[in-house]
């Protein structure tokens, strides 16, 4: 998954360019994505990782680097936890 990520965001928002790219670099601080960037990446993400992400996680904790991403990933992707009946 970070493999996947990582030459996501080189490929599609560093031109190829992303040797200084490591998966803690941090997308907004070093200018990699802006707004329309961030909706991209959200759109692969749901697409490729059949997940959906709501409003209300579209927070540099969650987006902002290829560890924050897979973290991100891993919490949506684990099962829910079943309710336990009253």
């Amino acid at each position: 998954m970070r493999a996947e990520i990582t030459r996501y965001v080189v490929e599609n928002f560093m031109f190829g360019q992303g040797a200084e790219l490591t998966e803690n670099t941090s997308f907004l601080e070093k200018g990699i994505l802006d707004s329309t960037g961030v909706l991209e990446l959200v759109a692969h993400l749901e697409s490729t990782y059949g997940i959906k992400v709501n409003d209300d996680e579209l927070t540099p904790d969650n987006l902002d680097s290829v560890s924050s991403i897979c973290l991100f990933l891993e919490r949506k992707r684990a099962p829910s936890s079943p309710v336990p009946a009253p």
